[in-house]
Formats: structure tokens, sequence, C-alpha cells
């Protein structure tokens, strides 16, 4: 029997920081009142254990030209928002680790893509029953699937079915719920989630077995546990939307084998999420008729163009002071906007209300939305709409002047393709093709864009 020896350490709940006596204040995240007490328990055993001998040869360094390299072998989840998001597919030996609000649809999310490989799949679930999982499967109408089903929470028992099924792709849904004999503390503590976490990437790296964990978010946003669990994983998502909304959006927050930058669109739908290939017919409503305060803006997320309605409504303020209200936009650079009309443009707005919304429920931080924003304000103002095949993409800068964006070329022609007539762009924008199937009207300052408009 291996000899046990217990011991008491403190961890910050914020950063996951290792004291030994308690002290009020983390100096790791300056945070106060953050270190909570578990009892560790050392033991020379291992849930997962490495076949490598004892007399191992330590590594050697190589010079960049002595390194060989391999073209990366990617294993393809048949999600085609999924492999975007992670760059063309599963690394093997990667440990993803995706996050979302309770009910947003991770579980949906990983089931559906276990249940489309065809490689043999461990789900392993701490939070439902088997019977569950059953019918939630026959909800996403899989008939076939290599799929195998293990309800369980101790790593111990995962890791004897692992060596017994050798399954090519791991799931455990969540990590806050699996814990260790080795470490005396209640499941979802700072220790438990380290050790489980470091067990199994220490089982993905010796393996190359890919492991997707899923874990819970806290109030603020954040995933649950501590900072370093995001720093130990090699990919980390963050599905996003809200839940009066049927749309979700799969984010990269962290990729070591591809970009941070692409962006994935399911709809939620009664047998599962189906992928958005086209995410600008959704995102622009179908209007029977011609309404003030609508424009469409042509912005990029990651390599992908899209083309979104904005909505602003502009009335006069009732109680004395101006309400600013945005939905899926920055509420500072709504007031910078505002404040350039004011000064450069004449626009007598500080005694009205302002609202700005998004349409989709998503939010978007790129700066070539700032045309189609002065546009919409300036058509709610006016009462005035603007014609529905007119879109923009430009950045107004504080003195007026409308600034060129990047990859311009590649939103024109998703605007062309999706039959606009005209779009507006800045002036010194560089273009190097000149025979597009639509309109393209150069402005380069705000003066420009109200006489075209408005005239």
């Amino acid at each position: 029997m291996a000899k046990v020896k217990a011991k008491k350490a403190y961890f910050c709940q914020n950063c996951g920081a290792q004291y030994a006596k308690w002290m009020g204040q983390c100096s790791s995240c300056n945070n106060w009142n953050t270190l909570v007490e578990e009892v560790l328990v050392k033991t020379e055993e291992k849930a997962w254990k490495t076949n490598e001998p004892s007399n191992s040869k330590a590594s050697k360094a190589l010079t960049l030209n002595d390194i060989t390299v391999d073209n990366e072998i990617r294993i393809r989840t048949y999600d085609g928002e999924f492999d975007r998001v992670l760059g063309g597919g599963i690394v093997p030996g990667a440990v993803i680790l995706l996050g979302g609000e309770p009910g947003i649809g991770k579980s949906t999310l990983t089931l559906q893509i276990a249940l489309k490989l065809p490689y043999k799949t461990l789900y392993v679930s701490g939070e439902e029953s088997q019977r569950q999982i059953k019918m939630r499967a026959e909800r996403l109408s899989q008939e076939k699937s290599n799929c195998l089903i293990l309800t369980e929470t101790k790593t111990q028992h995962i890791f004897k079915q692992i060596v017994a099924t050798t399954p090519d792709i791991v799931v455990i849904d969540s990590i806050q719920t699996l814990h260790t004999d080795f470490i005396e503390s209640a499941a979802g503590s700072i220790s438990q989630i380290r050790a489980c976490t470091a067990e199994l990437i220490k089982f993905a790296k010796e393996t190359n077995t890919p492991v997707i964990l899923i874990g819970h978010i806290t109030k603020d946003g954040n995933i649950a546990g501590p900072k370093i669990l995001e720093h130990m994983v090699d990919t980390v998502l963050q599905f996003e939307g809200d839940r009066n909304y049927t749309y979700r959006i799969l984010r990269a927050l962290k990729n070591r084998f591809g970009s941070t930058a692409e962006l994935g669109i399911y709809e939620m739908q009664h047998n599962g999420l189906r992928e958005v290939t086209n995410p600008s017919e959704i995102l622009i409503s179908n209007k029977s008729e011609d309404l003030s305060g609508t424009t469409i803006a042509a912005t990029l997320e990651g390599m992908r163009p899209l083309l979104i309605e904005i909505q602003a409504l502009v009335s006069t303020a009732v109680y004395g002071t101006p309400q600013r209200s945005t939905t899926g936009f920055n509420a500072k650079r709504l007031n910078m906007l505002l404040a350039v009309l004011e000064k450069r443009a004449g626009f007598r707005l500080g005694a009205k209300d302002v609202f700005l919304n998004i349409t989709g429920g998503i939010k978007i931080e790129d700066p070539a939305l700032d045309l189609a924003v002065v546009a919409a304000i300036l058509s709610s103002n006016e009462d005035c709409p603007i014609p529905p095949k007119y879109c923009f993409a430009a950045e107004v800068g504080l003195v007026g002047e409308v600034r060129p964006v990047n990859r311009v070329e590649q939103r024109i022609l998703e605007a062309e393709k999706l039959g606009f007539e005209a779009i507006f762009i800045a002036g010194n924008n560089k273009l190097g093709k000149r025979d597009f199937g639509i309109r393209v009207l150069l402005i380069n300052k705000i003066e420009e864009l109200v006489e075209a408009l408005f005239s």
C-alpha cells in the first residue's frame, strides 16, 4: 500500500496560486480574501501511469536547422464550423477546453460531434445518466455511431475504461465534476480541477489521443477554476449567444494550432445545432417596407465576411437626461460617434435619446461598423429611410474623416454576392480590382455621407 502523507495548503480561487499559510491578499493576482484551505494527499501513485523506463535519457537541445517539421495531420470532425474554428480539424494529442453559459448548448455540441465522428469516441459525463444521454442522442437523429457513453466522475475509473476501450477521442463533460482520490477536496475545487486536468493532459500527450473538456463559467464570464487551466490546455473555445435567440457563436480565445480570429455560427433547433454556412442571410431581416434607422454593415469575423443589420432609434429625451443604450456595440464608441456628429456635422443630438441594436444577438467589435452606425443614427434622426440595397464599411475618426479598413475587397465581394447595389467605403482605400459588379462610392468626410444620403 502506498504511503500517504496529508498536507494542507491554501489556494487562490482566482488564479490558483498555492500558499503554505493563509494570507489576506494573493501576491499573484492582488485579489483580497480569495485564499481557501484545501487538504492534499501526496502519494507515489498516479491516475495515469506512463510506460517510460526509469533510465530514460533527457531531451537534447537542437538548433532550428536540425529540427524536422512534418505536415500536421488533423482529425476532421465532419462539422464544418467546428473545424473552421480549430483551423482545419482536431490535432492528435490536443487538449481542447470548451466554455459557455449554462444551457447554451455545450453538451449538445460535443455530443453531436462525438456522434458524427467515424472514430471510436468515449463520451464521459459527470452530470447526466446514460439514459439521459441516450434520449438526447435520439433527439439529434444520429442512428449509427461509434460513441461509447460512460457516466463517471472519478479519474481512476475513467482511465480504467480508457485502457479497456482504447478510444480515439475522449470527451469530458465537465471538468468541474471530476475528482481524484489523491487529493482530499471537493470536486470543482482549485486543486481537484488542476490535478484532474494535469492527468488528462499527460494521457493526451503520451497516447496522442485528443481530449475535449467542457468547462463551466462563472457569473463574470470566465471559465470556473484557476486561470492556469486555460494556460495548460492547447485550445480554449467560447460558446456564446443569447438564449432568447436561436443563434450560437463559437469563438477561439486561444489556439496553439491555428488562428484565434475564426468564428463558427450555429442555429439551435429542436433536433440539435445546425451549421450556418451563410450567416449574412440570417443576420439581415426581410422587410416588407423601407423603414428609417436601419442600415447594413459589411464586417469581418476572422476570415469570414458578414453583412449585418444595424438599427438605431433617435427620439427626444422626455426626462431631461438623454439615454444612450447599445446592444452588441461598444457604448463608449457610440458616445464618440455622437460627439463627432455634434461637433463636425452640426447635428444636435445632445438632448435626444439614442438606442442602437445589432440584430441577431451577436456582438461585433469591428471599427468598420462606424459608418453604418452613423448612417443609421442620421436616418432615424431625419426620419428618412436609406435604400435597402446600400451597405457601409468604413471607420470614422474624431475629426469627422472616413478612414479605410482592412480587406475591403473581400467585403465588397460579399455585398456583391448578396445582391447589393452600392457600398460606401473610405476614399483612400486601395483597391486592386476596379470592375466590381456593385457601385463603390468613395467618401472622405461625414459631410459627404450626409449629402449623398439625404440631399
